[in-house]
């Protein structure tokens, strides 16, 4: 309803949906202390990440309404559209800027596009619980989506990077490993999707316990990735 769009409601939203990325995106920025990359890339990369919001949306309504694909097969085509989109919003941000100059920064990029992609997201889904159901429904959408969907579209998109990376040297391998990437990126968010609309009440929980292992796994990638040397 109109009326639970107050301006709190508003403000709230807007904090809801970008606070929690910002505060990932600063923890994962970290992780490039020796060579951080320049401010006006990680924001052009976090924008481009925001930009792909509608394309994925326009894309999805269309398989929706005009091709009628429901059920499972839509959730699968939806995780590779946005991931598709999440990493040509990086790729034209970043990977073909002079700043693109180490392994590490694949993973930087993928994510910050990732972050940017979700904290417009989840700002959408929180204005639609506000509109369509009430406060506390908004309120408990913009938490369930900090834990949810920052941590997935992060993860999905820490694979591309991976892949990025790992071929940074070997750039005839770049096209392959990219591909790989995104499949496995799609997989692993056709399936977080897809078990949370089956799932019911604290199943939830159990769903997000692998995204949270994920998170710790993609630590350990960056620490391997600074370590690759040009051979």
């Amino acid at each position: 309803m109109v009326e639970h769009l107050t301006a709190t409601n508003f403000f709230y939203a807007l904090s809801g949906g970008f606070l929690p990325s910002l505060l990932w995106l600063w923890f994962w920025l970290k992780e490039d202390k020796k060579h951080p990359e320049p401010k006006r890339a990680i924001l052009a990369a976090f924008l481009g990440g925001m930009v792909a919001v509608p394309v994925a949306m326009g894309l999805e309504y269309f398989t929706l309404v005009y091709m009628g694909i429901v059920g499972a097969s839509g959730f699968a085509i939806w995780a590779f559209v946005e991931e598709i989109l999440k990493y040509f919003a990086a790729k034209k941000t970043a990977f073909a800027k002079k700043y693109f100059d180490e392994p590490v920064d694949a993973l930087i990029y993928m994510i910050t596009a990732a972050l940017g992609f979700a904290s417009l997201e989840n700002t959408l889904f929180i204005f639609k619980s506000f509109l369509d159901s009430s406060i506390i429904e908004g309120i408990n959408t913009g938490n369930m989506r900090f834990i949810g969907a920052t941590l997935l579209h992060t993860a999905s998109s820490a694979l591309v990077g991976a892949a990025i990376a790992f071929s940074f040297f070997h750039k005839e391998d770049r096209r392959r490993n990219v591909i790989g990437g995104l499949l496995l990126a799609g997989l692993l968010h056709f399936t977080f999707n897809y078990f949370i609309m089956k799932s019911e009440g604290g199943n939830i929980l159990k769903i997000l316990i692998p995204l949270w292992l994920a998170i710790i796994a993609i630590i350990f990638v960056f620490e391997k990735v600074k370590r690759i040397k040009r051979n």
